[in-house]
């Protein structure tokens, strides 16, 4: 027991300097509590309040996809380039060494292939399993607009409702159908739709017409799905206007694991995300990194 006869007396206590009572700095999120905050701050880098994620969970419904067939092989390498790394649980577990010091997103919806009508979908995931693998947020895919358009926005609010019991962010993930139009009417309808049941951020698709009115009418981040495959300068482009338009970050996955240089690229990616890197100039590193590794 400390002896309190030799402890010093306090004798500075600052009065002339008040207590500060910062705000969150990324949009919305304020009022979330500090586990919260902590775990959105290990996604969206403090500085630059932008995320690069990579996305690989792919295979959940399309299976091994080109640039997927060996997660460890092919995809480990590029972990300490990315900010986050967004996965489902068996590929975390099987194949992600556990020293791995990057913020997990975990896919914790699913329940159809690429065989069957994609929307029919609900959470596979129990957010005890997340807490048990310490990831940092939890992905949903919502289905706005579709068949089953019901089933997934409740199975978003309970992700939601499960996460701020736990202190667990939830990324509501608008997904498009078939035969959905890709308009900023319709992205404003489906981010506004997640945002305003809970969700902590959320990930869309980025539409060259109007979509700075998406993220201004969204209250919560919003971050950009990579899609599908695009020769990078285009990809990098994408990712430039982007950011320039109000985006928090990007979710890139075949523009970064089947491009010929993936880490050269991710490289370029986060040149353009962190550091508002032109996409010319982002271009021009990712060719000289690649002609390096060669």
């Amino acid at each position: 027991m400390a002896d309190i006869d030799g402890s010093n007396a306090p004798k500075e206590f600052y009065t002339d300097i008040p207590q500060k009572s910062e705000n969150f700095y990324l949009k919305g999120s304020n009022s979330l509590d500090w586990g919260m905050k902590n775990r959105l701050s290990r996604i969206f880098n403090p500085v630059s309040g932008k995320t690069v994620m990579l996305a690989v969970d792919h295979g959940y419904f399309l299976g091994p996809t080109a640039g997927l067939e060996r997660i460890d092989v092919n995809i480990v390498p590029l972990i300490p380039y990315a900010d986050t790394l967004m996965i489902t649980r068996g590929a975390l577990r099987t194949m992600v060494p556990a020293d791995t010091q990057k913020a997990i997103v975990l896919r914790v919806t699913g329940g159809a292939s690429i065989l069957t009508e994609l929307s029919n979908e609900d959470l596979a995931v129990d957010i005890e399993d997340a807490i048990r693998l310490n990831v940092c947020a939890m992905a949903v895919q919502v289905y706005v607009g579709s068949e089953h358009e019901h089933q997934t926005i409740l199975g978003m609010t309970r992700m939601v409702d499960m996460g701020l019991r736990y202190g667990m962010p939830t990324l509501a993930v608008t997904a498009v159908g078939k035969d959905m139009v890709r308009d900023a009417k319709y992205f404003r309808l489906a981010t506004r739709i997640c945002a305003e049941l809970g969700a902590q951020y959320v990930k869309t698709y980025y539409i060259p017409e109007g979509f700075e009115t998406v993220t201004a009418a969204c209250p919560v981040p919003i971050v950009i799905a990579g899609g599908k495959k695009l020769p990078e300068i285009d990809a990098l482009t994408m990712a430039y206007r982007a950011i320039q338009e109000g985006a928090a970050g990007v979710d890139m996955g075949r523009n970064i694991f089947q491009s010929e240089a993936p880490i050269a690229m991710l490289k370029a990616v986060r040149a353009v995300v962190h550091e508002n890197e032109t996409p010319e100039r982002a271009f021009e590193l990712y060719s000289t990194l690649k002609s390096e590794k060669k």
